[in-house]
């Protein structure tokens, strides 16, 4: 029954880091086309009227993706709540290992403990 409830969590802890990479990508585009909109109006030597409601309707899907950002980092944290309601609160899921240090980096460290 543990195994089971484990394998069920790590499909959902698989699906949900899949959406809240997919927001980030939405969101990151999305406001790299608001960025890049202005200065390109610009470069083409047209007037600032051309292309407003663009940008203000990419600045709302902005607004809106960071809702959505909001609403799959409360779904995680219900998540995490519910993994110790099935008794897999011990179990911990992505997110929290920190990369290795690079070798320059442990160079430095070495150096400087010397």
């Amino acid at each position: 029954m543990l195994k089971q409830r484990r394998m069920i969590a790590d499909q959902v802890a698989a699906s949900l880091f899949e959406a809240e990479a997919a927001i980030d990508a939405a969101l990151a585009k999305t406001a790299g086309l608001a960025g890049v909109m202005p200065g390109l109006r610009a470069d083409a030597g047209l007037s600032a009227l051309v292309g407003q409601e663009a940008v203000e309707r990419a600045s709302e899907a902005i607004a809106l993706l960071a809702q959505a950002r909001r609403a799959i980092c409360e779904t995680h944290k219900e998540l995490d709540a519910a993994k110790t309601q099935i008794g897999l609160g011990a179990v911990m899921y992505g997110g929290m290992e920190k990369p290795p240090p690079s070798a320059s980096l442990r160079r430095s460290l070495r150096a400087v403990a010397s």
